[in-house]
């Protein structure tokens, strides 16, 4: 199986839950990180490749293909945006942000489905966003992207249809290694997981174990549907503004 950007971050959580399970799991990145994602002594391998450049996604499958002569299951993980207001960006940002959430990821997904279907099946999870069914201030462009993924889940799922499941898994606030970059210090951050109903951000392994489930048989007849993690949601805004039913 692959998992893009799967050495850090909400990726790194990914591999070691599918390590786990007796998975023989490889990693992509544009560098290879300091240490591959290890459980129990067995650990990822690691494949270079920039999942936004069309001929280094091409080496990676064939030297998929070649090492292991399959591919069972893909994580579309590799993905992300920095903070910037929708009226400050320019369109090189913005069409760079696209390419990396939507562009690239249908590209592997192609890939990925031209051996699945040759070798007779496979799971592909894009991990989307809660971003992509709320509004996504500081992340426009970014929303935008996963909003399409979601459309493209069910489209390919239709498309790929038997031998080839597509699902996707949305995220909630997730805390990582980045997590000072969006929500603060220690404090902002222990803020910001009050907000949430069951009282924290998800760790990297509840997303993990979702696309563990989706990837399994457990979930054979699951396609075309996105698996919401977000410990409940957000809190409305307009409790807190209220005066009313405070009791």
């Amino acid at each position: 199986m692959l998992v893009t950007g799967g050495a850090k971050g909400v990726g790194r959580g990914i591999s070691e839950c599918f390590l786990a399970q007796g998975a023989e799991v490889i990693v992509c990145g544009r560098e290879a990180p300091e240490s591959l994602p290890s459980v129990e002594g067995r650990s990822a391998q690691f494949i270079a490749a920039d999942v936004r450049k069309h001929d280094q996604v091409d080496a990676l499958f064939e030297q998929i293909q070649s090492r292991y002569g399959r591919l069972d299951v893909l994580i579309n993980n590799a993905g992300g945006a920095p903070f910037a207001m929708a009226d400050k960006t320019s369109p090189r940002f913005n069409e760079a942000i696209i390419a990396l959430n939507l562009t690239a990821p249908f590209h592997l997904a192609q890939k990925a489905n031209a051996m699945m279907q040759a070798a007779g099946g496979g799971v592909i999870v894009f991990v989307a966003s809660v971003s992509a069914l709320r509004p996504s201030p500081g992340t426009a462009a970014y929303g935008a992207a996963k909003a399409g993924i979601l459309n493209l889940t069910q489209t390919l799922a239709v498309e790929w249809a038997p031998k080839v499941r597509v699902v996707a898994v949305s995220p909630g606030l997730v805390r990582t290694e980045q997590s000072a970059l969006h929500y603060g210090d220690d404090a902002g951050i222990a803020a910001v997981e009050k907000t949430v109903p069951l009282g924290r951000m998800a760790q990297p392994r509840d997303i993990g174990e979702a696309c563990v489930w989706l990837s399994s048989e457990a979930a054979g007849y699951v396609s075309g549907s996105n698996l919401v993690v977000h410990g409940g949601g957000e809190r409305p805004a307009f409790l807190e503004a209220a005066t009313a039913n405070k009791t």
